[in-house]
């Protein structure tokens, strides 16, 4: 209820890291985010400072996140913003870090085009609904 809820547009910026745990199936990658001005002194679009998040997805959303998106394509990510701050290191620097726990991920088509196909949980075996009478 408290959570933070955010969307973010960028690419992907690493190979998804698609991993079979004991509670499911998890996968993550990084995901850069740059933002776009119009500079007004240069009359002209430019690039903002690009950020970096790590993106987890769990259960279905991983399975299919590993079958369909690769390095380089245009997304929308929505999910729970987590930031950590890790302790200092030997030299005395802090480390801090942004991930999100994504419920939804799609492509951005403003950019492209894509092909959604529905996922199909596959019916029971045959042999297991039918009763086969011995003679």
């Amino acid at each position: 209820m408290n959570d933070t809820l955010v969307t973010l547009v960028g690419c992907v910026a690493t190979q998804i890291d698609y991993k079979e745990t004991a509670t499911g199936p998890s996968a993550r990658f990084r995901f850069a985010v740059t933002p776009r001005y119009f500079d007004r002194r240069k009359e002209a679009w430019a690039d903002g400072p690009t950020s970096f998040y790590t993106v987890w997805a769990r259960r279905a959303l991983a399975v299919n996140l590993a079958g369909s998106v690769a390095v380089g394509e245009p997304l929308v990510v929505h999910g729970r913003l987590r930031v950590r701050d890790d302790p200092p290191d030997g030299e005395g620097n802090r480390w801090f870090s942004a991930d999100i726990d994504a419920t939804a991920v799609g492509h951005d088509l403003n950019r492209g085009t894509a092909a959604f196909r529905r996922v199909v949980k596959a019916d029971p075996p045959l042999m297991a609904t039918q009763k086969v009478a011995v003679v």
